[in-house]
């Protein structure tokens, strides 16, 4: 599997299609794209996809009108998103209404090929006076897992990628580095980290560089633009 991160929260994940046989189809992929918020390469990320995940509603996390072209301009895109977020998206997209599914916490479903597992159900708190919207995490293939702004652990499996979000109005240095504790995944990569500049990116990527690898987890920056094979 690729990983390949864009700013902030979104990533796309390919691997390559397979024929009756389990053998690789050519240089066909299955596509799937996480988080195509307003603060990402939505077109590029998208470009292809045969599915896109949406963790919750704010736009940094789904950038309505831009997942909404895509939609319509891409018969074979299909969506997830929590049912709030999947409403919208009907909306903007109205022939692309039957392709729009909601995604509920503790279920299981396929796309893109893909095989997803859904975990949380809520936004981690910003202030009491923010209202708390849902969101879902998403753990794809048994392997990467993609909280949206929650610290959701993935309860009784094991992990192999975590996407840390880094840097957020909800959360301290100390919480994101309990995270990664939490979870013990073998390697981790950033998200939601576009808020940071380079010496913040230094120093939160630091602590969780260090203390991540006294519990087991490698912690590893990526640039936007920029690709891992899992």
């Amino acid at each position: 599997m690729r990983l390949t991160k864009y700013t902030h929260a979104c990533v796309r994940l390919e691997k390559p299609l397979r024929g009756p046989s389990g053998a690789a189809d050519g240089g066909s992929h299955h596509v799937l794209v996480i988080d195509p918020g307003n603060l990402s390469e939505v077109e590029e990320a998208l470009e292809g996809a045969e599915a896109f995940l949406v963790t919750h509603e704010h736009a940094d996390h789904v950038d309505i009108q831009r997942a909404a072209a895509a939609l319509e301009n891409n018969p074979r895109l299909e969506a997830w998103a929590p049912e709030g977020v999947a409403v919208q998206l009907r909306v903007a997209a109205p022939s692309a209404a039957p392709r729009v599914h909601r995604a509920e916490p503790n279920t299981e479903f396929e796309a893109a090929g893909f095989r997803i597992q859904t975990f949380g159900s809520q936004h981690a708190l910003i202030h009491p006076l923010v209202p708390v919207v849902a969101n879902v995490g998403y753990l794809v293939d048994g392997e990467v897992f993609h909280p949206g702004d929650s610290f959701t652990v993935p309860h009784g499996l094991e992990v192999g990628t975590l996407l840390v979000p880094i840097h957020a109005p909800w959360n301290k240095i100390g919480e994101v580095v309990d995270f990664i504790i939490a979870v013990r995944a073998r390697r981790a990569f950033p998200i939601h980290n576009a808020l940071l500049n380079s010496l913040g990116t230094g120093l939160v990527e630091g602590h969780a560089k260090r203390i991540g690898q006294t519990y087991g987890t490698e912690y590893t920056h990526l640039e936007p633009g920029e690709s891992v094979e899992l």
